[in-house]
């Protein structure tokens, strides 16, 4: 990469960046596969076992156990690199899809059969999460951070996109369990994809190996604890996604049982929002976050609250327009929260540190997701209202993320 390249950062200098391009590639692959089991497994539940406290729990145990062995998680990607460990969780995800798509087909799905398969998955979960995050400050130079932030926040939007519409599509016309079958291939290519990454040298682990694992980890959780940044930073997002995790649970019900819809029209809707984080994340990362981090964030989730609101109303346009608030929402967000990481966090800690962090700030969304079963039980107004209150948390709770390290 040319001194001009750094000089003048642009989203073309940002392509250009060795091994860019692949990763970008293969997390996208990736990602797109967790959208459509995300909404082809609740969507699934719901049509065959008629629980949304089920589907709730289904989401939450799919995720809480593998955020709770993020220390080791992180320990285990600074000693022993990223891409293998990137792989094998991919794997291990085709690995249950093909299962739960399999029990599904042949009749034997049993809802303890259901939770067990997707809390086995989960322990490798943020392997992939962590590892492919932790690898894009290792990657891309620093005067591009901030355009490198939007481009992944923006192929998690894409995979937002693609992922919840191709599942809609696929459950309306396959079914859940063939839908699921169709995720395990995904996954599959991912890890295939993934081999095409180039690793650097500071990506292929054997930091911190000197150490025993589990102390290693612990070191990990200090690290964060101690930095104040990032303990802010798990406070403020930790909140945010308790409300907006319910959202996962929320919306289908919503839209199966009040508007009488299918679950393509629970695609197509979470398309819509995935287009809006696309557009606000391109447009926020020209931009530029450094020194206005706080204040993106605190916009973001104020943000948030008005589009819950919004979808609470009784009108399909009330439901698109939240929707679309809550996309515009993400963008700014996500651009804040990765760029103010990075620039807080010593790149020896890459591993440990994001991983403990992410796991922490994203907590949230399992138990907002498993709180809101039994909230929409009651009333889906309820529901979005709660999250709605913690969104609104967040944002006066973004004073206290340090201006400065």
């Amino acid at each position: 990469m040319t001194t001009e390249t750094l000089q003048r950062p642009t989203y073309g200098g940002l392509v250009h960046v060795p091994g860019v391009p692949a990763l970008l590639g293969s997390s996208l692959v990736s990602r797109v596969a967790n959208r459509l089991w995300e909404v082809g497994l609740v969507l699934y539940v719901l049509q065959r076992f008629h629980s949304a406290s089920l589907a709730g729990l289904t989401v939450f145990l799919s995720i809480a156990p593998g955020l709770a062995l993020s220390p080791v998680t992180g320990a285990l990607l600074d000693r022993y690199g990223r891409r293998m460990l990137i792989i094998l969780d991919n794997l291990v995800a085709s690995g249950a899809m093909l299962a739960l798509g399999l029990l599904g087909l042949t009749g034997a799905l049993s809802s303890g059969l259901l939770l067990i398969i997707v809390s086995a998955a989960s322990f490798t979960f943020p392997l992939s999460v962590s590892g492919t995050r932790s690898l894009f400050p290792i990657v891309i130079p620093r005067p591009l951070w901030d355009l490198g932030n939007a481009v992944d926040s923006g192929s998690d939007a894409i995979a937002a996109v693609i992922g919840p519409a191709l599942s809609g599509a696929l459950v309306a016309l396959v079914g859940g369990p063939s839908t699921l079958l169709f995720t395990a291939g995904l996954f599959a290519a991912a890890a295939v994809a993934m081999f095409n990454v180039p690793m650097p040298s500071s990506a292929r682990g054997g930091q911190g190996s000197r150490e025993p694992l589990l102390r290693a980890a612990w070191a990990g959780v200090r690290y964060v604890v101690r930095n104040r940044s990032l303990r802010a930073l798990a406070v403020v997002m930790s909140i945010g996604n308790l409300g907006f995790g319910q959202l996962y649970v929320i919306l289908p019900v919503l839209v199966l049982q009040r508007y009488r819809g299918g679950p393509g029209t629970v695609g197509v809707l979470w398309g819509v929002m995935g287009v809006a984080t696309v557009l606000s994340g391109v447009v926020v990362g020209r931009l530029g976050s450094e020194g206005r981090e706080r204040l993106m964030l605190a916009l973001g989730f104020a943000l948030l609250p008005v589009g819950l609101v919004a979808i609470a109303l009784p009108w399909w346009a009330a439901v698109i327009a939240g929707l679309v608030v809550c996309g515009l929402a993400i963008g700014p967000i996500d651009i804040a929260l990765f760029s103010l990481r990075q620039r807080r966090t010593d790149p020896a800690w890459f591993g440990r540190a994001f991983a403990v962090s992410m796991a922490l700030n994203f907590a949230g969304v399992p138990i907002g997701s498993g709180i809101a079963g039994p909230l929409v039980s009651v009333s889906t107004t309820l529901a979005l209202g709660v999250a709605a209150g913690l969104g609104a948390m967040a944002a006066v709770l973004c004073v206290t993320v340090p201006r400065a390290a």
